[in-house]
This record gives C-alpha cells, sequence and structure tokens, in this order.
C-alpha cells in the first residue's frame, strides 16, 4: 500500500499537510503528502554525526543503536523535507497494505485515518498474490518477520500497527535517488533497508522503524549478441535494471530469434540483480551452468560512501567476487547487472507424487519409497536432471517438476527408471507424466508453479554433500522424519553447484566451494503466526535451529547452507554459508562498508550487530 493515503488525524507527531498532484506510477492508492515528523533540535540538511548513538542497556548487555522515532538523534523535519525535496517528491511513509480495512493505523509516527472499503476489498482479493505484493514499496511477502500486526480484517475497529514493518522509505526514480538515500542513513545513523521485491524468507526486506530504498522501478533490459568487456566471454548477454524479475528477463530472452535463456531461481517473480545473486542464485539451470552469480560479468553498484562504482573482472575486483554470492545487503546497492545468456533447446518434464492411496496408508512403505527416491539424488545430478519436489505430512510426497534440459522425453525418462523399476518392485501404484517443451522457456511457465504471499513460518534448510548421500542416505531419511515429527513441511531442490561448470571457475566467486559438490538442498518450513506470544516464539526457533535442522546438519556433515533459503540463527552460520572464503569476505566488508550502513541478517561483519528489545532496534553490542 502506498505510505500516504486520503486523510490524517489531526496529530503533534504530524505536523504539516499538503495536498498534491496525482501520482504518475501505477499504484491505486490515493494520495496525501505529509512532512516526516522528527527532532526538532536539529536544524541542516548537513545531519548529525554517526557518532549520534542510541545507547540501550538489554539483557544484562550494553548496546549503541541505530537511530529511530523519538530519539533525539532521529532526524529533524527539516532534514526529512529536504531530503523529500532531493529525491523528487518520493519519500513516504510506510503504512501496512491491509491498514485500509482498519480505522486506524497506528505507527511510530502517529496514528492516521486509513479506512477505505473499496481498498479494503483489494487487499482481501489480493494479498495472497506474490506480483501484488511485490508491486508495493515496503510490504513484507512472507509476513512472520513482519510480526504480523496489520492482516486484512472484516473488523475495522481491530487494532493496526506496523509491526516490525519499515517507517518511511523512498521510492526511487534515479540512480541519484538511492545515493541520497544511502548518504542520508549513514549520517544519520538510520537503519537502511534495500528492497525490490521483498521475495525474502529471512525478514531481510522488513525492520522496525527503518528507512527503505525502493529499487523496483529499475526496469531496463538491453541485448546483446556479443559482450564486449573485462573478461575473455565474447557470447550473448543480457543486462537487466535493479528492478528486473526473472519473469521480464525469460520474456525477453524468448523474444529473440532463436531463444535464448538465463540462470534464474525457480521462482518467476524473484528479482534478479538484488538479493538472488548476492545470496548466489540457483535454479533450474545450475546443473548446466552454475549459480546466477557464476554467470555475471559486470555490476554497476552503490556502495556505502554513495559513489556509484563499476565491478568486474579488472575495475574492483574484490568488491565484484563479493557481490557474486557474498550476502544480499552487504556489500552494496546492484543498480545495473550483466549476465551470460545462452542458448534455449528443447528439454522434457516430468511430474509423479506419492499419497496414502499409492502405498495403502502405510507410512513404512511410503518412508521406505522416498528413501529409494532420495538414494538417486547422485544419480540425478550427474546425470543432468534438476528436481523440485515437497513432503509434506499426511503420506504426501509430491515431484513437479522433473526438468530434463536438452532431453527428450525417453532420455529423460531413461534416467529415471531405475527409480521407477525399484518403485514398482515394492508393489507401489504410481502416476506420472512426461512432457517434451519445444524450450525450456516454456516448460518453465508450464510446471513451475507460482508461489502464494502472505504465509507465515520459520525458515530453515540445509544441503547434502554427495558423500552424505552415498554413505548415510539411510541417516538423511530419519532426519526428514524427524522435519516432518516436528509439525514443519520440507521442499527439496536437486541440482548440483560444480556439475556444468569447469572447476577451474569454482572459486571465481564467492559461493561456499562446498555447493560444487552437493546433490539436494532442502527447504524447512515450520508454520507459525507472527504475531505469536514471544515465547511460543522463541520455543518454535529453538525447534527449527536445534531439532528440526539439527537433525539435517548431523546427518549431513559434508553439507552447506544457503543463505538465502535458512537458519540465519544456526550456529557457525558463518561456515555454513560461505566455507573457507568467509574469512576473505569479512575483510572486504570491512574495506567497503566500515561503519555497518548496510545490514542483513546473518552475512559477513554482522556478528555484533542484534535487533534488541523484542526485535525492534538494529544495534551494536559494545
Amino acid at each position: 500500500m502506498r505510505a500516504t493515503i486520503a486523510s490524517l488525524v489531526s496529530n503533534a507527531l504530524l505536523l504539516t499537510q499538503q495536498t498534491t498532484a496525482a501520482p504518475t506510477d501505477t499504484d491505486t492508492w490515493n494520495e496525501t503528502t505529509v512532512d516526516i515528523p522528527g527532532d526538532s533540535s536539529a536544524d541542516s540538511f548537513s545531519v548529525a554525526s554517526i557518532s549520534d548513538w542510541t545507547y540501550r542497556r538489554w539483557n544484562g548487555a550494553n548496546y549503541a543503536c541505530k537511530c529511530y522515532p523519538g530519539d533525539p538523534c532521529w532526524p529533524s523535519t527539516l532534514q526529512w523535507n529536504l531530503l523529500k525535496a532531493t529525491v523528487g517528491g518520493n519519500l513516504q511513509i510506510s503504512i501496512p497494505p491491509a491498514a485500509s480495512c482498519y480505522n486506524t493505523f497506528q505507527g511510530l509516527l502517529g496514528n492516521i485515518s486509513t479506512y477505505n472499503a473499496a481498498q479494503c476489498a483489494d487487499v482481501r482479493a489480493n494479498s495472497a498474490s506474490e506480483q501484488w505484493q511485490i508491486d508495493l514499496p515496503t510490504a513484507g511477502l512472507w509476513t512472520y518477520f513482519t510480526n504480523d500486526t496489520c492482516r486484512p480484517t472484516t473488523n475495522p475497529t481491530d487494532s493496526c500497527t506496523g509491526g516490525y514493518l519499515p517507517t518511511i522509505y523512498i521510492k526511487a526514480k534515479t540512480i541519484a535517488h538511492i545515493q541520497t538515500g544511502i548518504l542520508f542513513a549513514k549520517n544519520n545513523n538510520l537503519r537502511l533497508i534495500i528492497r525490490n521485491t521483498g521475495h525474502d524468507f529471512l525478514g531481510r526486506s522488513v525492520g522496525w522503524g527503518a528507512l527503505v530504498i525502493n529499487t523496483h522501478g529499475f526496469k531496463d533490459i538491453s541485448l546483446t549478441s556479443s559482450y564486449r568487456g573485462a573478461c575473455n566471454y565474447t557470447g550473448s548477454a543480457i543486462t537487466v535494471g535493479a528492478g528486473v524479475q526473472a519473469f521480464e528477463a525469460l520474456s525477453k530472452l524468448h523474444s529473440l530469434s532463436p531463444p535464448k535463456i538465463m540462470v534464474t531461481g525457480e521462482c518467476a517473480t524473484v528479482g534478479v540483480a538484488g538479493g538472488l545473486v548476492q545470496g548466489g542464485g540457483h535454479g533450474p539451470l545450475t546443473n548446466f551452468y552454475g549459480f546466477l552469480a557464476d554467470t555475471a560479468l559486470e555490476f554497476r553498484v552503490i556502495t556505502a560512501d554513495g559513489i556509484l562504482r563499476t565491478a568486474n573482472a579488472k575495475t574492483n575486483p574484490d568488491l565484484f567476487w563479493a557481490l557474486r554470492g557474498g550476502g544480499p545487503s552487504a556489500f552494496g546497492v546492484i543498480v545495473q547487472a550483466t549476465y551470460k545468456t545462452f542458448d534455449d533447446y528443447s528439454s522434457s518434464g516430468t511430474t509423479f507424487a506419492l499419497g496414502p492411496a499409492n502405498v495403502n496408508n502405510n507410512d513404512t512403505l511410503w518412508w521406505d519409497a522416498i528413501a529409494k527416491f532420495h538414494s538417486y539424488s547422485n544419480h540425478f545430478v550427474d546425470n543432468g536432471l534438476y528436481i523440485y519436489y515437497e513432503l509434506y505430512p499426511g503420506l504426501s510426497f509430491r515431484v513437479q517438476p522433473v526438468v530434463g534440459v536438452n532431453k527428450t522425453a525417453v532420455q529423460l525418462e531413461a534416467v529415471l527408471q531405475p527409480l521407477f523399476d525399484d518403485w514398482t518392485a515394492m508393489g507401489l501404484t504410481f502416476d506420472k507424466t512426461t512432457t517434451t517443451y519445444s524450450t525450456f522457456y516454456e516448460l518453465y511457465n508450464a510446471l513451475f508453479e507460482s508461489e502464494v504471499a502472505g504465509d507465515f513460518a520459520l525458515t530453515g534448510g540445509w544441503a547434502f554433500g554427495k558423500t552424505d548421500v552415498a554413505n548415510n542416505n539411510a541417516g538423511i531419511i530419519d532426519a526428514f522424519k524427524n522435519v516432518l515429527n516436528n509439525g514443519a513441511l520440507l521442499v527439496g531442490h536437486m541440482w548440483n553447484g560444480g556439475h556444468g561448470l569447469p572447476q577451474s571457475q569454482w572459486a571465481d566467486s564467492a559461493i561456499n566451494l562446498r555447493f560444487r559438490n552437493v546433490s539436494d538442498k532442502v527447504i524447512t518450513i515450520l508454520p507459525l503466526s507472527g504475531n505469536a506470544p514471544l515465547a511460543e516464539k522463541e520455543a518454535a526457533q529453538r525447534v527449527l535451529t536445534d531439532v528440526v535442522d539439527g537433525g539435517l546438519r548431523a546427518a549431513g556433515p559434508n553439507g552447506a547452507a544457503y543463505i538465502n533459503e535458512a537458519d540465519p540463527f544456526q550456529p557457525n552460520w558463518q561456515t555454513a554459508f560461505w566455507g573457507t572464503n568467509y574469512p576473505k569476505l569479512l575483510q572486504l566488508r570491512q574495506k567497503w562498508d566500515p561503519s555497518g550502513v548496510f545490514y542483513s541478517v546473518s552475512t559477513p561483519g554482522t556478528e555484533k550487530w542484534e535487533q534488541i528489545e523484542y526485535g525492534t532496534r538494529l544495534c551494536k553490542k559494545l
């Protein structure tokens, strides 16, 4: 929902009000522009010194915290107004999408009258839509880390607060807007969040009292058949702006003759120039070309000093290395990225499932069938297959899809046949469907399903090394049983990040080298409402970290964790996420962002940073 709305409560914190012309973007919300309330003691845009921290004591420890509304170091109204003018008026107060269903939104900057029946109906109709949520400036697609304090309702007298959603945002329209926002946050010691799509399981796109820079409007795409740049690569390439999503890039590539493809995630709505590549970026083509980060040729990136830089193999090569898998929102804001593209081929996909009826409600038989399936992980990835599967309580096992790039249906089923023969010998009945598509792009659109926004859960996960599968498949299956027995769900992705990428290139990015020898990466999902009592949240986090994911880590000692889809609070996260690359990443973080302008949980250099006071203030432990 747009941060400005039709009417404002007269409040001492909301100092002035001014009606403006209609916006030029596609947002549908009514607009009223307000000055951001601030501390009256400051009087210039030169802003406060970074030394103006807020000092707090929490659970027996001392902390230096970022500046928040009500703190003496919070910028003045004049400073906010000057910032707003500098970014062309694109500075607004953040309001939860569902606030239109409530009479009043109770925010950190004061109360605002928000009820609007038509907008509320729109929210209720669309809140589960990923793209609808993505197009909003500060919404979190998965709401656990927002604290779920303002969900759609039919009772407008209920309470709607901001929870852990950001407070203010810049809807950036130019690179200068981003630079200005970074410097304003740096000089005023504000918590800063960079958001494109909000496509994040770990709450990194939201944060209590934060300033958001929204980059979703940077939609430029350009293509070349013959790249000329800092490396020796001379093939085809795509250059995308910070706001481009996978489906937009793939559609543009498919329009070529002959069509091209690029590495991206299995979810078509994810952005391809931000957190995806900075976390690595795995997907259905990883077996062939590695991670998205492995295909990167160049970035234009704004670093913590507000300077727009080029990062490639020759210019700022250390930054280029770190941006490729070294952690989201850790080293800078990527405003433009260039990637290799590849020929698209006819591809085949298979789907199949096992439910209670397939095993006569026999729990033991069902798990034996899952164990047999998983024992073929190495065989599948060694033959170039990508497999997406789901394990849910109630004997629910679903595979959609198995992807065979550049394979006929006969070739794909030949790889799968040993599994099917074993299942038949076990007495299982099952249905499978294999379809051949003229391009991978058509397979991608037909077989990969859209995800649903608005769900609430804790997320964890682990990747199993090929040696783990070969030597301890039974232990892995016991760990899977443990996941489901503790109320969690499991989603698996079979791929190998080193299968198609020459070994000489494995260390060219910051990606954990263990991902070059894995065959299955799983996500664990523990459902829990964001507004659950604190004690319940703490207990659930312990279950996820110590029990659910603890069993996976024990079963896969040769594995690793993927920063974008894992528990950020697991022990030894530095090694789990980056292995032997971590010391170098820590040095580079100290070089490129020594004062901690950027923050994303459990990324290089954040060991002393915590969100204290029940997940609100971002502070550095002294």
